[in-house]
């Protein structure tokens, strides 16, 4: 079994780091928080069922 070189190592590990710190940052900033109004008013618009 061939065995990598610890650059090789080194450059995956940055490049996994890279691509993990990204997508967190892309998670983060593409989620759209509504502010507290129009949350309260979705949640009074609810039909509840009614048994």
């Amino acid at each position: 079994m061939p065995q990598m070189a610890p650059i090789s190592w080194m450059s995956l590990y940055m490049y996994f780091t890279i691509l993990f710190m990204l997508t967190c940052m892309m998670n983060y900033f593409m989620v759209k928080y509504l502010p507290k109004t129009q949350t309260i008013k979705m949640k009074k618009n609810i039909n509840f069922w009614k048994w």
